[in-house]
């Protein structure tokens, strides 16, 4: 038994061009012990094109707590693990947090090794303003909770980016031009791939763009959000914004919340809702 505990590399791979692996990543993955990966099936892929074989162990969000453990164990006994995601960097929306956090707390080095990520691959090429950016994962699935969270984001002030599947990223960017007014958005598909491409405009355009195409591989999408403009939201405009929401079922005091953001005081909200009664 090592009388030194070994080292927790967090290993960045590619997201789909192999040749985007870093020479250090390379060599980090052929020196350690153990690597716990997010689907060894994928993984594999990688460590044939090293010529790495063993070491792989399945490490998925639905045993991430138990094979924690386990791994934190193996480095206290002296041995080297990479952790590494399906592509990517891990943790950015993956499995391996409760691991990092478990080894760091048992007195463990925890060394990150950069490497591709599909959010930073998208700002990068976007156009849009990457000064201030947030990463928000998968959206809601159903419009109406989708729609509730976009509404939740507005006059943020930021590029806001997402993960979504083929079969929804139309859906994301029809919620995205109601709710927000149709902001600018840039949607990367399979990225770094042979069939990649980045399509830019608002996102009405993007979505017919897509409703053309098809919408077959893997998206990552980037909206800018706009700053609150103090009472952008008066007259029909408001009282039209105040009856979809109560369509969506959310009480009028929930709906002041929400449109304070954009300015509305609760005393409007509350006079738009009225009229919508009355209309009714």
């Amino acid at each position: 038994m090592s009388t030194r505990p070994g080292k927790l590399f967090v290993v960045g791979t590619p997201i789909g061009n192999l040749s985007d692996l870093s020479r250090r990543a390379g060599e980090v993955l052929a020196a350690v012990d153990v690597i716990a990966a997010e689907d060894t099936r994928i993984t594999r892929r990688v460590l044939d094109h090293l010529g790495i074989s063993g070491k792989l162990v399945s490490y998925r969000e639905e045993t991430e707590h138990r094979l924690s453990q386990k791994l934190v164990a193996d480095l206290l006994d002296g041995k080297g693990v990479a952790l590494v995601s399906d592509a990517g960097t891990p943790c950015i929306s993956d499995p391996g947090y409760r691991l990092v956090k478990a080894a760091s707390e048992a007195g463990i080095e925890v060394v990150t090794i950069p490497g591709p990520s599909a959010v930073v691959a998208l700002l990068s090429v976007s156009g849009l303003p990457t000064d201030r950016f947030a990463f928000e994962g998968f959206p809601p699935v159903r419009s109406g909770q989708r729609r509730a969270f976009l509404q939740s984001l507005r006059g943020s002030s930021r590029t806001v980016v997402f993960y979504e599947s083929p079969r929804r990223v139309i859906g994301l960017l029809d919620d995205l031009s109601d709710v927000l007014s149709n902001p600018p958005v840039a949607v990367g598909r399979e990225l770094t791939k042979m069939h990649e491409e980045v399509l830019r405009g608002t996102a009405r355009e993007v979505a017919e763009q897509l409703r053309a195409q098809g919408t077959r591989g893997e998206f990552v999408v980037a909206v800018y959000i706009e700053a609150a403009a103090a009472h952008a939201l008066t007259g029909d405009a408001l009282a039209e914004e105040v009856r979809r929401l109560l369509e969506e079922g959310l009480h009028v005091r929930d709906i002041a919340l929400r449109l304070k953001a954009q300015g509305v005081s609760r005393r409007e909200v509350y006079a738009a809702a009225r009229l919508t009664d009355e209309a009714e």
